[in-house]
């Protein structure tokens, strides 16, 4: 009986109680600073939903603006998902950016694992042109992408399905944030974990997808979501060149859109949410690893 008494009484077996912080007035003054900027963010995109639900005739011809949705419209977004013709284009871009992130996710892996662990000849010099590239922005290389693409007949008035395609996929197989981030992550992996996989008869394929990919597991998922927003939310080049509008983007499909009837001006709203739902679903489901795939890559020169 003392015995089991003992134990019961022990400060071990009691539940630790848990220390609760005490909010200082500094730390009230940044919540409260986040949320005024979280409303500041949001705020957009709530008009946004709320002239996509209002009665044009009532909405938008106010001199003084309604924070609030007027003569709600429920069937805005039906009636823009049919009448614009959403479906072919969200497809036809969904496509397109999950080929795109396919390639520039193969091309980032090996070129990144090069520049990383491999030794050849002007290997700083080569990084230093890759990361110069990001300075440089779509419309320096517009005119000349055109005009090689129209060369190959992809560019043309009688543009098919494969020649938009290619047109739309090929400049983009790769791209210098890609490798840039990758590497970043591919250096901060212990020396100790690759000569132990070396002395484990690993080569060098084999140590990126079996041992570098799952330890860089954060930035790669940064990685794909950047690069799936950059792809997916194109308009210049694509703009330039679809000649074809049957091959038209969502971006493209939003502008014709906007500029079909000036009596139901709540529609190019609607439509415009609807062509952001995959965006939101990617930022929500991967937010944290966004925010730790930038944050690694940032720490290691």
């Amino acid at each position: 009986m003392a015995s089991n008494a003992l134990l019961t009484d022990t400060p071990a077996s009691a539940p630790v109680p848990r220390v609760r912080r005490r909010l200082r007035p500094v730390d009230i003054g940044w919540y409260v600073v986040l949320t005024l900027l979280s409303l500041v963010i949001l705020f957009p995109l709530w008009m946004t939903i709320v002239r996509a639900l209002s009665n044009p005739s009532k909405s938008f011809f106010q001199t003084t603006p309604s924070f609030l949705p007027e003569d709600i419209q429920w069937n805005a977004f039906s009636q823009a998902f049919t009448e614009g013709g959403l479906g072919r284009p969200l497809a036809y871009s969904l496509v397109l950016a999950i080929v795109i992130v396919g390639a520039q996710m193969l091309t980032s892996l090996l070129a990144a694992y090069a520049f990383a662990f491999l030794d050849f000849p002007f290997k700083r010099i080569l990084f230093g042109i890759v990361v110069a590239t990001l300075l440089l922005p779509v419309e320096v290389t517009l005119l000349t992408n055109i005009k090689t693409f129209q060369n190959l007949g992809w560019i043309a008035p009688t543009q098919t399905l494969g020649g938009a395609t290619g047109a739309l996929i090929f400049p983009f197989l790769a791209t210098a944030v890609g490798i840039f981030l990758l590497r970043q992550g591919f250096l901060g992996i212990p020396k100790d974990l690759r000569d132990a996989a070396e002395l484990d008869g690993y080569g060098h394929l084999r140590f990126l997808f079996r041992v570098a990919v799952p330890v860089t597991r954060p930035i790669i998922a940064s990685f794909l979501l950047i690069s799936f927003l950059s792809t997916y939310n194109q308009y210049v080049w694509p703009r330039q060149a679809v000649q074809n509008e049957r091959y038209s983007t969502i971006q493209l499909t939003l502008r014709a859109v906007a500029g079909q009837r000036l009596d139901q001006l709540n529609l190019p709203f609607a439509a415009a949410i609807i062509a952001s739902i995959p965006v939101l679903i990617l930022l929500i489901a991967f937010q944290r690893q966004l925010i730790r795939g930038l944050t690694a890559g940032a720490v290691k020169g």
